[in-house]
């Protein structure tokens, strides 16, 4: 197909817009708060699991490792098939089916049959990570390599826009609930924020139903029968390939470490602020809404600052803020939102930031139209264990400490780490523009 098609560029950022919903109503502020104040409310805040207790926020971190690590599992070989049979399509569509029912099924989820609603979330962020693989696979069929960081960042842009807009209908569902005939919410009365989940999978798919129209439905090869091992032969080939592409090496070992903080905080930042700092539900979702905000300018400054100074030079300044950032956040105090809100500010400055960078950047260093779907399931395959082992941790701390600021320094190492590895990648591909 033709590159640079505007229509099909425009649909594929759409989905950014379309699933970026879930990352934050549904992993960063709705839910994990919603989850934090019901399981308390129903005497949840140990949960008995297999026949151990657990502090609950330490399931919640359990609960996204073992999300993670069943994607691990499941996508490689999809994506082999997809590749042999040019069908990511499909796949894609399948995932955005099994997250958007997850996500519109936690409007079940009351806090008590808690089971139940780490079930859903399961099923939601597996779909929501499934379908980025196929997703991020169509950047390098679409596009040609000059395109890269600046649709990568309008992807994410977009995906910040949408979900914040349907973050502020969240947010208003809870706080003026009378305006939609809603009961107010009460410890027994949750009705507002489960509506709220249930909008977040409607949106999800509903807007998804765009770039799956418009993106192509049959690429690379075609017509090649796949075996149900094919995806690990794939994945393994790609394995040995990147072995011999120091650069690809580089830079997939910095973007593991950092990896492990930035998602890690994504996905935690809700239940620090409220159970660490004692901050209040309506701040904390106002808060992860400014950081939103930032972050549209953030995914275009990184985009800018990689035109002028390379891609290199964008992730080692993103990272060290983010070590900053971590720093700043040890030493916060409780019940003090100012500081919490001056660290969001700084925060959404490279949390979209270095995301779009690092999709960018391995669409650059990646060969051509080879196997593209085989080449980010192995990209996704390293985010993912990221998230696994970070998440892990996180929850592995928390529980045996009973602090989160302990696990605030093993995020700090990460990026520290990060910015160790990629300070060795040379390559006259992420060379700023002349």
């Amino acid at each position: 197909m033709q590159k640079n098609d505007k229509s099909v560029l425009t649909a594929w950022a759409m989905y950014d817009w379309a699933n970026s919903v879930y990352s934050l109503s549904i992993s960063s502020a709705i839910f994990p708060l919603f989850y934090e104040i019901y399981t308390k409310h129903y005497n949840h805040e140990t949960m008995q699991i297999f026949g151990h207790s657990f502090k609950n926020t330490a399931v919640y971190s359990y609960t996204l490792s073992f999300a993670f690590l069943l994607n691990v599992i499941l996508v490689p070989f999809l994506s082999g098939i997809a590749d042999s049979r040019g069908n990511k399509k499909s796949f894609m569509r399948f995932f955005i089916l099994l997250g958007s029912m997850g996500c519109s099924s936690l409007f079940w989820f009351n806090g008590d049959n808690y089971m139940f609603g780490l079930a859903c979330f399961l099923l939601a962020t597996i779909g929501f990570a499934g379908s980025l693989v196929f997703y991020n696979a169509y950047l390098p069929e679409i596009a040609t390599p000059d395109r890269f960081d600046k649709l990568s960042a309008r992807g994410f842009t977009m995906g910040y826009i949408g979900s914040i807009i349907l973050l502020v209908l969240n947010l208003l569902f809870i706080q003026k609930s009378s305006w939609f005939g809603l009961p107010e919410p009460t410890g027994d009365n949750s009705l507002a924020f489960r509506v709220g989940f249930l909008t977040v999978g409607i949106w999800w798919f509903g807007w998804s139903i765009w770039p799956l129209l418009k993106l192509p439905g049959k690429t690379n090869k075609v017509g090649e029968k796949s075996k149900i091992w094919q995806g690990y032969k794939e994945l393994k080939l790609v394995f040995k390939e990147v072995l011999t592409m120091k650069p690809v090496l580089i830079f997939l070992g910095s973007f593991f470490m950092y990896t492990m903080g930035v998602q890690t905080v994504i996905y935690v930042a809700a239940l620090f602020g409220k159970n660490e700092l004692q901050l209040e539900s309506s701040d904390l979702i106002k808060t992860i809404l400014l950081i939103q905000l930032i972050g549209i300018a953030g995914a275009y400054f990184f985009a800018w600052l990689a035109d002028k100074q390379g891609n290199k030079r964008g992730i080692i300044v993103a990272l060290s803020i983010w070590a900053v950032s971590c720093l700043l956040a040890y030493f916060l105090e409780p019940k003090h939102p100012n500081q919490f809100f001056g660290l969001a500010c700084l925060i959404g400055t490279v949390m979209g930031g270095i995301q779009s960078l690092s999709r960018a950047t391995y669409a650059k260093l990646i060969p051509g139209d080879k196997d593209n779907a085989s080449f980010f399931s192995f990209y996704e395959v390293t985010e993912k264990l990221a998230i696994v082992i970070g998440t892990f941790a996180w929850g592995l701390i928390d529980d045996l400490t009973g602090s989160m600021r302990n696990s605030i320094v093993m995020l700090m190492v990460f990026f520290i780490a990060g910015i160790v590895i990629i300070s060795f990648l040379k390559s006259d591909k992420l060379k700023p523009k002349e």
